[in-house]
């Protein structure tokens, strides 16, 4: 019976027979696939806020200040997935952690920083979907009060743009793992 620290040990014995550089490569790939999860945010909010795009014309046909308001909404929730692009074709092509590789422990630490780098874009999800569900209310209010419009697509940026935080932190902090060694004094040379 494989105890925990047998699979670790038949782990990282496995680790230290590849190229390191391609381990590297492979765990980058993985975390630029990691990061594109947090396309689903976006996709969804976007999705919202064309409903109730759909919703506010269906109410008031001749206002079209309501489609404005929807993709300037729709276009502002994007951020997070472009934010989560950047991370995955930096990961892929431009990847600042495989220059680091030195046949050494260290190299597992890169892997971790690789993947770590993907799983942290994942928090763009909930950026998307709450800048999507901005964008679904203004165009709602719009639809509604089409005098306001311009108060109401004030508040919806000025709330989106709170609720892109977290996807800008999650961006910081993939960047911080993809170029900085920061555990590098933890590492035995």
């Amino acid at each position: 019976m494989f105890t925990d620290l047998d699979i670790l040990k038949v782990i990282m014995e496995w680790f230290f027979e590849q190229d390191p550089r391609s381990v590297v490569l492979a765990a980058s790939a993985i975390g630029a696939g990691l990061a594109m999860i947090a396309g689903i945010g976006p996709g969804i909010g976007q999705g919202f806020a064309a409903g109730k795009g759909a919703e506010a014309i269906a109410r008031n046909p001749q206002n079209k200040s309501s489609t404005m308001v929807m993709l300037l909404g729709a276009a502002v929730a994007e951020t997070s997935g472009i934010l989560a692009l950047v991370v995955a074709i930096i990961l892929m092509f431009a990847n600042p952690l495989v220059d680091k590789v030195n046949g050494s422990a260290f190299d597992l630490v890169l892997v971790g920083a690789a993947i770590g780098a993907g799983l942290s874009m994942i928090a763009g999800i909930g950026p998307g979907i709450g800048q999507g569900y901005a964008a679904g209310k203004a165009t709602e209010a719009v639809g509604k009060r089409p005098k306001f419009q311009a108060l109401i697509m004030r508040t919806m940026f000025l709330g989106q743009a709170v609720a892109q935080t977290t996807g800008i932190y999650a961006l910081i902090i993939s960047m911080v793992l993809m170029y900085t060694n920061l555990f590098a004094n933890f590492i035995p040379q």
